[in-house]
């Protein structure tokens, strides 16, 4: 148990809080992003609606985007695999192959 020195007028409550920050010191690093002026007013509208700092909202939205979906990741899969089958390796591959669908449907 640790021991109040007799002349620390600090309240106790006060000594263990600063104890608990000292021994968990932050390791984040703040990092600078730039944000266009309307993202950045809904980002704050966010973060206020939310009861969040900036920076937990954009912690958790990073979170969220690494976590990826998992919907969207089978639906990339499947169609990866179809464009690999029909030869797809290009932009100008979806376009061919999707001008020739859209001809085939107006006949």
């Amino acid at each position: 148990m640790w021991a109040r020195p007799k002349d620390d007028r600090t309240p106790i409550a006060h000594s263990c809080l600063t104890l608990l920050y000292n021994v968990n010191m932050r390791t984040a690093k703040t990092v600078s992003i730039t944000l266009p002026p309307d993202l950045l007013v809904k980002a704050q509208e966010y973060a206020q609606r939310e009861h969040r700092t900036m920076s937990e909202l954009f912690r958790e939205a990073l979170r969220r985007y690494m976590a990826g979906d998992p919907e969207w990741n089978a639906l990339l899969q499947r169609t990866r695999a179809k464009g690999k089958a029909l030869g797809v390796t290009s932009e100008a591959d979806v376009e061919r192959l999707s001008d020739e669908y859209r001809r085939s449907k107006r006949r």
